[in-house]
C-alpha cells in the first residue's frame, strides 16, 4: 500500500444561530493605471469627492461579478479585472461591518479608453490622478486603500488592510 494515514475525528462544538455574527456590506473596485503612479477614478454626480470605479455585491454575487456589472454600468463597457490587491475591514458608524477589495485592472490601451461612456446620471466624469494628489481627492480611508494598492501591485502581492491601514 502506498502512503498510508490515519484519519482523525474531531467534534465540532456546538454553534448557537442566536449569538451575532458580523455580516459586513461588501463592495469592490478596480485601479487601472496609467504608469505606476497614476489611477483611473471617477466622479459620482451623487456624493461629493472622487472614486474607484466599483460598487456594492449584490446578493450572491462575488467580488469580480460585482465588478464586471458595475464597470458596464459606470463606465459603459467591459474592462478588465486582474488581480486582487488589497482587501480591507473597513467598518463605518454609518454602514456598520463593511469589507472592501480593490483589484488590479492594468493598463487600459487607447481603444478601452475611447471606449469608456460615463452616463452622467451615476458618474459624471474619469480622470487619471497622481498618488500624490489622492490625499486631496479621496476620503483619508479611501486614499490610504488605493496608496496601499499601488504599493502592493508594485512589490506583486496582496495586502490586508483594516481601516485602510496595514496590521503588520
Amino acid at each position: 500500500m502506498r502512503g498510508s494515514f490515519a484519519l482523525t475525528v474531531v467534534p465540532v462544538p456546538e454553534v448557537s444561530l442566536t449569538e451575532p455574527y458580523a455580516t459586513p456590506r461588501a463592495a469592490a473596485g478596480v485601479l487601472y493605471f496609467d504608469g505606476p503612479e497614476r489611477v483611473l477614478l471617477v466622479h459620482p454626480t451623487y456624493k461629493v469627492g472622487w472614486d474607484l470605479p466599483g460598487g456594492y455585491l449584490m446578493p450572491g454575487e462575488t467580488p469580480t461579478a460585482a465588478l464586471r456589472r458595475e464597470i458596464l454600468e459606470e463606465l459603459g463597457t467591459p474592462l478588465p479585472v486582474g488581480q486582487l490587491l488589497v482587501v480591507d475591514w473597513a467598518p463605518t458608524e454609518r454602514e456598520g461591518d463593511k469589507i472592501l477589495f480593490v483589484f488590479d485592472g492594468g493598463e487600459l490601451t487607447a481603444e478601452q479608453l475611447a471606449a469608456i461612456r460615463v452616463d452622467g446620471v451615476e458618474i459624471e466624469c474619469f480622470a487619471y490622478h497622481h498618488r500624490t494628489a489622492l490625499g486631496s481627492l479621496l476620503i483619508p480611508r479611501l486614499a490610504r486603500r488605493v496608496d496601499a494598492a499601488i504599493d502592493a501591485r508594485s512589490m506583486g502581492e496582496t495586502v490586508y488592510l483594516e481601516y485602510g491601514m496595514r496590521r503588520d
